[in-house]
């Protein structure tokens, strides 16, 4: 299956976006659950955890502070992978001014339901495009 990013709804929070490209939901035969994740400058997701999936998250560009399973926060830069073990607390902060990028996955797929329950969620039909404000205006 090809997949383009005009092809899949893109997820919104107050911290960045998601696409999910391929998830057992969306593709037959799936097991796993692949995405790219934006996060914006100055932003983060706060510490959680993903009890049924290992997740690991691999840096396109951009650079954020990374904490897992409760350790020591460390930096990440372009090039740099992560894992998190299944059922691990962690989080990624964005300090800097410039987007993080990261693609995502979770073994196996199928957690990325759970952030439909976030408050600050919000779902865009594929090929549209999410505006974002700048905070204090």
């Amino acid at each position: 299956m090809h997949v383009t990013p005009g092809d899949v709804a893109t997820m919104s929070f107050d911290w960045g976006s998601i696409k999910w490209f391929v998830t057992p939901s969306r593709v037959p035969g799936a097991g796993s659950t692949l995405g790219e994740v934006i996060i914006n400058p100055g932003r983060g997701h706060a510490r959680h955890n993903h009890p049924g999936a290992e997740e690991i998250i691999y840096v396109i560009s951009g650079e954020a502070t990374q904490m897992v399973d409760d350790g020591e926060p460390f930096t990440i830069r372009e090039g740099d992978t992560v894992h998190i073990p299944k059922g691990a607390y962690h989080s990624t902060q964005n300090d800097t001014w410039r987007p993080l990028r990261l693609i995502v996955t979770y073994t196996p797929g199928g957690e990325e339901k759970a952030l439909e329950s976030a408050p600050d969620f919000c779902l865009h039909e594929a090929g549209a495009v999410p505006e974002w404000s700048q905070a204090g205006r």
